[in-house]
């Protein structure tokens, strides 16, 4: 029978060797997993990719082996452990070793068993059950407080800030040098609570099927607890339900759309009968949402530059009942569709460093070099959709972003390029408050 420690351990080998996300994988996986296995298995997957760097400074003082001559695998099998021992606080120590020492032997290395054993009852005597409220060499970041360890193995806050925000909270060097200047140290360890907490799940409620109470009702009936946000389609789960158990799934009653993310559309603010350009619309969120705000009435052309992510678009709008939209493939290269629209709202490829905590991946793969690359494409696809639009219509540029550059950084380079473009409104939704970090702004071509 496939425990849920055997699937993570195989997810984790799948992403890195099949370079997919292990948030697709799992789902994947571990859908032959009873339901309580099932929540094991994403628990131990995500949390090993959010504390990646965290869990291999807790393993270093007691690995003499160099990293390399170590193989992949059991390296997975040694993170599994650890982050159930550091980072858990419901699975004994000795069940967590014990199980990854059976591991040794299910990832194809039964020699490795004395090798893990050894390494990881190192680590448990490190990890302590006591817990403060400060950063040190010696306090581990623990949901919203610290665990206390035996001796220091992080980096001394007071010495190297950064070097600790890395280790501690599992972030990219790089980054935390970024974020340091402009946030301060205070918001980076608020930052770095967010970003390795499992994210809230939001619903948005399919104004063509219900209304967001009576959809409140029927949850609140079937014993699922949520609670309303404060854009008017948002409910956020109390309870961990997966998302296909959820009463009217099939039906296209809701969305699963962060509560940030909805406030694009509603940017928009699109009319009825409009014809609408979606220039980046995969995988369809914003673009749904902006055919409900529409009441399904009007044209909305919807765009991206592969054929899959467009047909995830198409099934979205099969499932809530939409209508009004066209996919259209473009080549990476090629023009928009001809205008003139109404409207145009252009969610472009970004960074994604406003939701580390959903795409925890994001934080491994993103380079610091990737930014100038990504601006620039940012901005071509800005001035694309602005000459989509008539004259006095409006454009909504957003990301899930919250670096300043490819924010208002864009939207700045864009309005001075272009006379006359007004900047009507945007925003810069902070992680965590209450929900994804990203930005939007709302521009009118002038007439």
């Amino acid at each position: 029978m496939t425990t849920a420690r055997q699937v993570a351990v195989d997810v984790l080998n799948l992403a890195r060797t099949q370079k997919r996300y292990a948030s697709e994988l799992v789902d994947e996986q571990a859908a032959r997993l009873s339901p309580q296995d099932r929540r094991l298995a994403v628990q131990l997957v995500m949390g090993v990719v959010r504390r990646r760097a965290t869990l291999d400074a807790l393993l270093k003082p007691f690995v003499r082996t160099p990293t390399h001559a170590v193989q992949e695998r059991v390296w997975d099998v040694l993170h599994l452990g650890t982050f159930q021992m550091a980072l858990l606080s419901h699975i004994p120590k000795h069940a967590a070793v014990h199980e990854s020492v059976d591991l040794a032997t299910y990832v194809g290395s039964p020699q490795a068993k004395g090798f893990v054993n050894g390494v990881l009852r190192r680590v448990s005597e490190l990890v302590t059950d006591e817990f403060v409220d400060y950063p040190y060499s010696d306090t581990l970041p623990f949901e919203n407080n610290y665990r206390k360890l035996a001796k220091p193995v992080l980096p001394d806050p007071e010495r190297d800030e950064a070097a600790y925000l890395a280790a501690a909270f599992s972030w990219p060097r790089w980054l935390a040098d970024r974020w340091l200047p402009r946030y301060e140290w205070h918001k980076c360890l608020r930052l770095g609570f967010w970003f390795n907490q499992p994210p809230p799940l939001w619903l948005r409620v399919n104004k063509l099927k219900t209304d967001r109470e009576t959809y409140r009702l029927r949850l609140s009936a079937a014993t699922i607890a949520a609670e309303v946000g404060d854009h008017p389609q948002s409910l956020k789960l109390l309870d961990h339900v997966p998302v296909r158990d959820l009463p009217g799934y099939a039906e296209g009653d809701f969305a699963i759309q962060d509560v940030s993310a909805m406030a694009v559309a509603t940017a928009l603010n699109p009319s009825p009968g409009m014809r609408v350009l979606d220039l980046c619309a995969a995988p369809g969120g914003k673009t749904t949402h902006l055919a409900e705000l529409m009441h399904n009435r009007g044209t909305i052309v919807a765009c991206d530059v592969e054929q899959k992510r467009l047909d995830t678009v198409t099934s979205l709008c099969q499932r809530l009942g939409v209508t009004i939209v066209e996919t259209k493939l473009l080549g990476e290269n090629s023009d928009p569709p001809a205008g003139p629209f109404h409207a145009a709202l252009l969610d472009v490829p970004c960074s994604n460093t406003g939701v580390l905590g959903r795409r925890p991946e994001v934080r491994w793969r993103i380079k610091p070099t990737e930014f100038e690359h990504l601006i620039r494409l940012q901005t071509r696809l800005l001035l694309q959709a602005i000459e989509q639009v008539r004259p006095g219509g409006v454009i909504v540029y957003s990301t899930c972003s919250i670096e300043p550059d490819e924010n208002t950084g864009v939207v700045n380079a864009v309005r001075r390029a272009i006379p006359g473009l007004t900047l009507e409104a945007d925003h810069a939704a902070i992680p965590g408050q209450p929900g994804d970090g990203g930005y939007w702004a709302r521009l009118r071509k002038p007439q």
